[in-house]
């Protein structure tokens, strides 16, 4: 494996999986591991929605079509996704945003988004 092997979570604990079905992360590894050629900076994990489906696609992102040419089936409501995190903030500036696995999602997500908005939309906080 690469350099992102110990990478930490917003927390600062080891970052979890975020899926495996479909395969996610940058580095198509289940992970939301970054380095520096990442330029989308793929770090938040997610639980899509149509809304947020449909408003990537608006902006040039469909995310929901398949691409078999890359191995990518096409994601559906419900399906666990490493999103940009600037993608995600934008979505949240239009109420657009959908809920996320805070304890998958990187510790560099906080150079673009701060802890307390992302706790709010933590759906895996006790």
């Amino acid at each position: 494996m690469n350099s992102v092997e110990k990478q930490k979570n917003v927390f600062g604990e080891e970052i979890e999986t975020c899926c495996e079905s479909p395969i996610t992360g940058f580095f198509r590894d289940g992970f939301c591991h970054t380095d520096d050629t990442d330029e989308g900076v793929h770090t938040i994990c997610v639980s899509m929605t149509k809304d947020f489906l449909e408003f990537s696609k608006s902006k040039g992102n469909d995310l929901s079509t398949p691409r078999p040419e890359f191995n990518f089936p096409g994601l559906k409501e419900g399906d666990s996704w490493c999103l940009c995190a600037e993608r995600w903030a934008e979505a949240y500036e239009v109420s657009m945003a959908p809920k996320l696995y805070i304890k998958r999602t990187n510790l560099r997500t906080l150079d673009i988004v701060p802890l307390e908005i992302l706790k709010k939309f933590a759906i895996d906080l006790n």
